[in-house]
């Protein structure tokens, strides 16, 4: 009765809607683990395991001569780095929280905060981890020589964008089918870890063996990252356009079905999934 009304101007609208994301993206990283620097130890470590993992793998199958001539351990980390953004982004958007969330009847929160904070939340944990582990490799073993830093990291944007694209989709489906959504991303997760290529260059593969990464954005993404992390490679058979197409049109068609699945939300879908 006694409220005052205030025109908000579209700037301000902007801001609020920012201020909004922002604090949803910290309630995202802080989701997992309520102390974030034991959510970040946890996140390296897990990548330094893979890291070792990979190393050792190559060590017994003898594959180094299939390695890009420059420090091995940073050919294994670029793989391993854009794989886990892309996973966990993926996973981070289809687990955001839908219009049947608790959390959608705050009046300033929707679906699109939801998962924009989900995306933001994990390229966040991914860029510190990278930053962390290069920074403790480069102090205390090697010295890190990356060609073009920018370029570099801008492929660990475009794996971040691809795994939002592929994440929507999964999220468009699960109100209507949650165990297929899970599964599905669950699968598409373990298959990437042969089909995203971080084990090998796409120049050195036979068109036949090509065919089959080839359809794959984060193959793309991995593989012009090592030619702008490394001074004699010169990707030819990959590019980094193709993961953006995919990823834009994925993207609008996980938004077009998250538009339709909204309209028709129940609250009893909550407990499915």
């Amino acid at each position: 009765m006694f409220q005052v009304e205030t025109r908000r101007t579209r700037s301000r609208s902007a801001f609020g809607l920012l201020e909004v994301i922002y604090h949803a993206t910290v309630r995202e990283v802080r989701k997992n683990h309520r102390n974030p620097i034991i959510g970040l130890l946890i996140n390296m470590l897990q990548t330094v395991i893979f890291v070792l993992t990979f190393f050792l793998l190559f060590q017994v199958l003898d594959m180094r001569g299939s390695a890009i001539r420059g420090d091995f351990l940073l050919y294994i980390m670029s793989g391993i780095f854009l794989f886990f953004t892309h996973s966990k982004t993926m996973a981070a958007v289809v687990m955001s929280e839908g219009p049947a969330s608790p959390m959608m009847q705050h009046r300033p929160m929707n679906t699109a905060i939801s998962i924009s904070a989900a995306a933001l939340s994990a390229l966040y944990l991914q860029t510190l981890s990278l930053v962390v582990v290069l920074f403790i490799y480069h102090a205390a073993f090697t010295p890190v020589v990356i060609d073009d830093m920018v370029g570099a990291y801008m492929m660990v944007l475009v794996a971040w964008i691809s795994g939002v694209g592929v994440g929507m989709i999964f999220l468009a489906i699960k109100p209507w089918a949650p165990n297929f959504a899970n599964i599905g991303s669950s699968v598409y997760s373990r298959a990437n870890m042969l089909a995203s290529g971080k084990m090998f260059v796409a120049n050195t593969l036979p068109s036949g063996m090509l065919a089959l990464f080839d359809w794959n954005p984060l193959f793309h993404a991995i593989d012009q990252a090592r030619g702008y992390i490394f001074l004699h490679y010169n990707p030819h058979f990959s590019s980094w356009t193709y993961p953006l197409y995919v990823s834009a049109v994925l993207i609008l068609i996980g938004l077009m079905g998250e538009f339709y699945t909204r309209k028709r939300a129940s609250i009893s879908w909550t407990a499915a999934q």
